[in-house]
């Protein structure tokens, strides 16, 4: 939905499985269109698009792309942005650390997001620039070679100021900083974007087009602070290519409940990278699996017990049972952050991609979760 003149929010269709374009089509007038009937029933409605590699592909092939167009006109609805993080399966599968496959050390991976780009390219309103997140970069574990990673991100660019000129719509990549990824927090992003800049040809062209996907539930796990976060960015000259919206959980160390709580959300599908903090030291596991039996085994400092944060993304109008609680107030504060300094990014996007995994008492019939994330970010603004 458009929130003013130039700001679109939209929720993120990577919680309905699909992988073929059919089956993305068929989630979208399923579910999306149910949503729209109560979120924005008489203006433009915003999708806020997740294509596969094999969806994207078969959008491009004969004239479904054309169809794609006629169906938004016909349904009030447009695109403004695609999530081009999961280039394959996303559900009912295990996609853990494979949803960084391929990473941007391979020509795969270069390949699918300019489809991606060539498809919002045609599908962004007259007047609205065209977005699409990603992952970023690689894996830590994988240890790619960087030096391919940037001269994939600068082809990347180059097509994309290609497409800009041709089209007349601004088209920007976001790399989505997540925990344990090649890079992950804001030292991590600011030292990323200064190594790819200073290798660059062209700077100004990869600054045009290449930026950040803030996640707020990544970041708050990172425990990063948010408002710090932006203006960092920001005085580097980087640009904040789209918001995701999201919570993660967080509880304390020192509480032998909560331990015992969080195991719920031990699920085989996806990545649920766990920081502690204790003092000013941070603590990082790959998954739920590995650091819960460390934790429980752990002497607790009564002084410094810590606090974890788990990446699990949670609706955001809900807080776990206690002792488990949210991140619910980095959102806020983005939110805040917003209403100080809106030109800061235009795009936004709910993305609780979970509701497949989630335990029973997070739970709502998915439509009515997601518009209850809706009116509760449209709440906050």
């Amino acid at each position: 939905m458009q929130l003013d003149h130039n700001h679109h929010l939209a929720y993120c269709t990577n919680i309905h499985p699909a992988e073929s374009w059919v089956e993305t089509l068929g989630a979208l007038q399923k579910h999306t269109l149910m949503v729209r009937d109560q979120i924005s029933p008489h203006d433009p409605y915003a999708i806020g698009l997740r294509l596969s590699a094999r969806a994207a592909d078969e959008l491009l092939q004969d004239d479904h792309l054309s169809r794609f167009e006629a169906w938004l006109a016909r349904e009030h609805c447009y695109v403004f942005t695609i999530n081009g993080f999961p280039y394959g399966a996303f559900h009912g599968t295990r996609v853990k650390e494979n949803v960084y496959r391929p990473d941007w050390s391979t020509p795969e991976r270069l390949h699918y997001t300019n489809q991606l780009f060539d498809i919002i390219s045609r599908l962004a309103p007259d007047g609205v620039d065209g977005s699409v997140s990603t992952l970023p970069g690689s894996f830590k574990a994988f240890h790619a070679d960087e030096s391919v990673i940037f001269a994939n991100l600068e082809s990347c660019a180059r097509h994309l100021e290609a497409l800009s000129d041709r089209t007349d719509c601004d088209l920007h990549l976001g790399l989505e900083p997540e925990p344990l990824g090649h890079f992950e927090n804001t030292q991590d992003t600011l030292a990323f974007f200064d190594r790819l800049l200073d290798q660059a040809g062209d700077p100004d062209l990869l600054r045009r087009r290449l930026g950040i996907n803030y996640d707020t539930c990544h970041f708050a796990v990172e425990f990063d602070d948010c408002r710090e976060s932006l203006d960092a960015f920001r005085s580097a000259g980087l640009r904040i290519s789209k918001v995701h919206l999201s919570n993660a959980l967080a509880f304390d160390l020192s509480n032998a409940s909560a331990l015992e709580s969080i195991r719920q959300f031990d699920e085989p599908t996806y990545l649920h990278q766990l920081i502690l903090q204790s003092g000013s030291a941070l603590q990082r596991f790959t998954d739920l699996p590995e650091a819960l039996p460390l934790l429980e085994g752990a002497p607790v400092i009564p002084e410094a017990p810590g606090e974890a944060r788990v990446h699990f993304h949670i609706p955001l109008y809900s807080d776990p049972s206690s002792p488990l609680r949210s991140t619910k107030e980095h959102v806020t504060d983005l939110l805040a952050y917003r209403r100080d300094h809106p030109e800061f990014c235009t795009h936004f996007e709910i993305e609780t991609y979970t509701w497949g995994v989630l335990p029973g008492d997070l739970q709502k019939p998915i439509v009515d979760q997601i518009v209850e994330e809706y009116r509760w970010v449209l709440g906050q603004l």
